[in-house]
């Protein structure tokens, strides 16, 4: 089974993953770290030598890649789903999770992590926040495309494992 976690940037989903990998025993892969891997450089220095659309090119390329793991745990980028198709694929090729949170929510462990993500560089905390609502009301209806929505604040592995165990019982796909 290949499971594609999906939200928005600080939503928790290479932490999640890595748990939820941990639990199934499967492997565990940042679609980012499968990219800086793949193309021996650092997605900063993607967006800065190319712009948003190479990097987008880039991402989902190496998506399609991941269709050949098998019992595997994908951390994505918070816009994969948002381009070209990339949601409706993930769909076919995998279980799909949407780590829901708050705008708010969001903005403080953006503004609070160690790393500096490219798109909100040199922005205030107040421009952060308008940043973070204004992109998560365009990215939203792709992350509710998702076969399961959990609620990011407060993950419950336990509840995790549920969602994916009833889902598997009520949708027997051969993909899974």
């Amino acid at each position: 089974m290949r499971i594609y976690l999906l939200g928005f940037m600080g939503s928790g989903k290479t932490t999640i993953g890595q748990q939820l990998a941990r639990r199934l025993g499967y492997a565990f892969e940042d679609l980012d770290d499968l990219i800086e891997r793949k193309y021996k450089t650092s997605i900063p220095l993607i967006f800065e030598k190319y712009d948003e659309q190479a990097f987008r090119n880039l991402e989902t390329e190496v998506l399609h890649l991941t269709a050949g793991f098998e019992n595997a745990v994908v951390a994505t980028g918070g816009g994969t789903p948002c381009y070209f198709n990339n949601m409706e694929w993930m769909n076919k090729n995998g279980l799909t999770i949407y780590l829901k949170m708050h705008a708010g929510s969001l903005t403080r462990r953006i503004i609070n992590a160690k790393k500096v993500r490219p798109l909100i560089r040199s922005k205030s905390p107040e421009e952060v926040l308008h940043f973070v609502e204004l992109k998560l009301g365009e990215r939203e209806s792709f992350y509710e495309q998702a076969h399961i929505v959990i609620h990011g604040e407060v993950v419950d592995m336990d509840e995790i494992a549920r969602s994916i165990d009833q889902y598997q019982k009520l949708n027997n796909h051969g993909y899974l």
